[in-house]
């Protein structure tokens, strides 16, 4: 069968979740499409982060405890730009930064962002379909009571402490996906929704014309990771604000945001009196360890999911 497993990813959550399905899916079977809503032009080179994580992820070379960037990474080019003057809360490691000017100067070249991370997935020695959401340009601001400031502000430099009035994807409704998405998700063996950010992740992939649709026209089983377990996130800020955009933080929450076209929902062993709610919503669930501590339990969280596509 030539059908696909198409995933929905966001950065470090989602990544680790791909990390267990190449060891049980070839590679050349997987459609991942990534948010770029976080994507932002710093010091004037084209950064996209939740890419970049899963593509240093899937090619062994990224920096394993923080999730992000390279592995043994040296931040000479930081440090001269900072003692010129520049603003130093986004760092940028020198392996990192290369891949950055890289695909900048093809941009400027006029070559589209898939194009551009098809090639990358090449030269980092992968044969996954890795797609931003759109070619077009999409960007998550938080609207927060000082103001509206983009997401990596909010993320990175204010380290979330603002409260999140509202999340807006800016010119989401002009852009269209990036080419193959609505055919893969369509024709795929399967969708799954990685356990990423719903807000500011999967949401955001989400606000690109057609692709919700497709979601609720295919006729695969699509399948979500919850990434909030026992009320808590394992990294990041989606608990938070879930519950400052009055959606409740839980895995009952998230299948609730799923609703209208989820199949299945995978929640940890923490949760389980939960299952029986979510089922009432029409939504299979599946209770196991979704606590990815290592190898091996990402490879046997990847099978169980595979196993309800």
């Amino acid at each position: 069968m030539n059908k696909k497993i198409v995933v929905l990813s966001g950065g470090v959550g989602g990544a680790r979740f791909l990390e267990g399905l190449i060891q049980i899916i070839p590679q050349g079977k997987l459609f991942i499409i990534g948010n770029t809503g976080d994507d932002e032009q710093f010091y004037g080179l084209h950064v996209s982060p939740d890419l970049d994580t899963v593509l240093y992820t899937l090619s062994g070379v990224v920096n394993a405890k923080q999730g992000w960037g390279f592995k043994n990474e040296t931040y000479n080019v930081m440090q001269q730009l900072t003692n010129l003057g520049n603003n130093d809360w986004f760092k940028l490691g020198d392996k990192d930064l290369a891949v950055h000017i890289h695909r900048t100067n093809l941009l400027k070249q006029g070559k589209k962002l898939s194009e551009i991370t098809d090639e990358l997935v090449g030269k980092f020695g992968l044969t996954v379909k890795l797609v931003p959401m759109t070619d077009d340009s999409v960007k998550t601001f938080i609207k927060t009571a000082h103001g509206r400031i983009s997401f990596q502000e909010y993320f990175v430099k204010n380290r979330w402490q603002d409260e999140v009035l509202d999340i807006i994807y800016s010119s989401a409704e002009k852009t269209k996906p990036a080419p193959g998405i609505i055919d893969a998700i369509l024709s795929s063996k399967g969708v799954i929704i990685s356990p990423s950010n719903p807000l500011v992740s999967i949401d955001t992939i989400l606000s690109i014309p057609g692709i919700r649709a497709a979601l609720i026209k295919t006729k695969a089983k699509i399948t979500a990771i919850s990434p909030i377990i026992a009320g808590e996130t394992i990294k990041g800020p989606a608990v938070k604000m879930m519950k400052e955009m009055g959606i409740e933080a839980s895995a009952l929450g998230v299948a609730q945001h799923y609703r209208d076209f989820l199949d299945v929902m995978i929640i940890d062993t923490k949760d389980k009196e939960l299952k029986r709610r979510i089922e009432k919503l029409g939504i299979k669930t599946v209770v196991t360890n979704t606590i990815m501590k290592n190898n091996k339990i990402k490879k046997e969280l990847a099978q169980i999911v595979v196993n309800t596509v």
